[in-house]
C-alpha cells in the first residue's frame, strides 16, 4: 500500500484566513533546562489543511468530536478540473462537471468522498494568490446539491474552502453541512490521486466541541 500526505505543513508561515491570527508557538520547555522539549500553541480552527464540521455553520450540528470515526476513512472520489480552472480565481465546479466524472468513472455512492482538484495548491505560500482578495475556486451550489442527493460523506478540495472565494453566502457550506457532510479544505497534491480506488483518511482529533480543526489528510493506494 502506498501512503500519500495531501496536508500542507502546519506552522507559523500557514496562510489563514483573512482576519484570523496565525499559528503562534511558544517554547516552554527545553531539552537544555527541562530535560524535554514541549511548546504551547494557538491557533485557530480552520487553519491550512482542515476539517469542518456541520457545526461551523449548524447551530446544532455534529462537533468535530461527534463524527463517527468511519466517516473519517473513506473511498475517494477524484474530481480534477484544474484544467478548466486554469488561472481563473472565480470557476465554480458545475453540476455538469460532476456529471461528466459520473459519465466516465461512475456514479458517486454513499460514503465516499468527493475530492475537487482544483490546481490551486500550487499557490500555497504565495498569499497573493492562493488567498488574494478572497478569490479562489470552489463549488457551485448544484454540483453540492448532487452531492447531497448522492449520500456522499463529505467534500475535501485543495483551496481555502469549498466555497469560492467571491460567494460570500457560503452557500455550498450552507447546503453540505446541514446535511450532516463534512469538508477538508486546504489539500496539496491531489495530481497524484487515481479517479477511484484511493481510500481517504481524515486524521483530525477528536477535540471536544470543535467547528473544526487542522487535519493530517492522506490518501492510501494498492
Amino acid at each position: 500500500m502506498r501512503v500519500i500526505d495531501l496536508s500542507q505543513p502546519l506552522g507559523p508561515e500557514t496562510e489563514p484566513w483573512p482576519g484570523d491570527a496565525p499559528l503562534a508557538a511558544r517554547v516552554e520547555e527545553t531539552v537544555a533546562a527541562d530535560g524535554c522539549f514541549v511548546r504551547r500553541i494557538d491557533l485557530p480552527e480552520h487553519l491550512g489543511t482542515h476539517f469542518d464540521a456541520p457545526a461551523h455553520f449548524v447551530a446544532d450540528g455534529a462537533t468535530v468530536d461527534q463524527i463517527p470515526a468511519e466517516r473519517l476513512v473513506v473511498p475517494a472520489r477524484l474530481l480534477d478540473v484544474a484544467e478548466r480552472v486554469g488561472d481563473d480565481p472565480d470557476y465554480a465546479v458545475s453540476l455538469a462537471d460532476v456529471l461528466a466524472m459520473e459519465a466516465e468513472f461512475g456514479r458517486l455512492e454513499p460514503g465516499q468522498a468527493l475530492v475537487v482538484r482544483t490546481g490551486w495548491d500550487r499557490f500555497v505560500g504565495q498569499a497573493a494568490r492562493y488567498v488574494g482578495d478572497l478569490r479562489f475556486p470552489g463549488l457551485g451550489l448544484a454540483a453540492a446539491e448532487l452531492a447531497v442527493e448522492r449520500g456522499i460523506a463529505g467534500i475535501a478540495i485543495d483551496t481555502l474552502s469549498v466555497d469560492r472565494g467571491v460567494e460570500t453566502g457560503f452557500a455550498v457550506h450552507l447546503c453540505t453541512l446541514p446535511a450532516g457532510l463534512w469538508h477538508v479544505e486546504g489539500l496539496v497534491g491531489l495530481e497524484r490521486l487515481p479517479p477511484t480506488g484511493a481510500l481517504l483518511v481524515v486524521g483530525v482529533p477528536p477535540l471536544v466541541g470543535a467547528s473544526g480543526f487542522p487535519a493530517r489528510v492522506l490518501a492510501l493506494l494498492p
